[in-house]
């Protein structure tokens, strides 16, 4: 089997927004295949996450999770169940109100990526969790949107990927 790439989006977002888009170009030049569930029936968070983890998707060695926002809650608490090969987050939303799920990130490789002026999550709440779980972090000169940021987050991707599948 084809390995993965699965996105969640964020809140206000859709399953091909810029940033996954972008980021799925990426994904599809070292040829993997790329799945972008629509999450816009539900703003609930743990309603996204069954919805990720009724798909259809290899487990493990084959997978790697992306999340931006409220979706990296859900591939975050997805990633316990699924435990896949990488998960990459970016602005998670993770260690506040609303969000009660388990995001201990279960995978073998784990970067995030926050703006230092996200408007929505503050960075030292992604710093605190990052740094409870050992987790990677790269905090770049943006807000929660990141798109000042997207040329670097698809470079940053490209060599996570590498770093997943060689």
């Amino acid at each position: 089997m084809q390995a993965t790439v699965c996105f969640a989006h964020g809140k206000e977002s859709g399953p091909w927004g810029r940033k996954i888009t972008a980021m799925a170009e990426v994904a599809r030049a070292r040829g993997l295949g790329v799945v972008s569930p629509d999450y816009r029936f539900t703003r609930d968070p743990d309603a996204r996450v069954e919805h990720l983890l009724a798909r259809d998707l290899p487990e493990g060695s084959g997978l790697v999770l992306v999340g931006s926002s409220m979706g990296g809650y859900v591939s975050a608490v997805a990633s316990g169940r699924l435990r896949p090969r990488g998960l990459f987050l970016l602005a998670p939303a993770v260690d506040i109100p609303g969000y009660p799920g388990d995001t201990t990130p279960r995978a073998d490789v784990v970067d995030a990526v926050h703006g230092w002026h996200d408007e929505l999550i503050p960075p030292e709440v992604v710093v605190g969790w990052a740094r409870r779980h050992g987790t990677r972090l790269h905090l770049v000169d943006s807000d929660h949107a990141l798109a000042s940021a997207l040329p670097w987050i698809c470079r940053a991707f490209d060599a996570f990927l590498e770093e997943c599948f060689g």
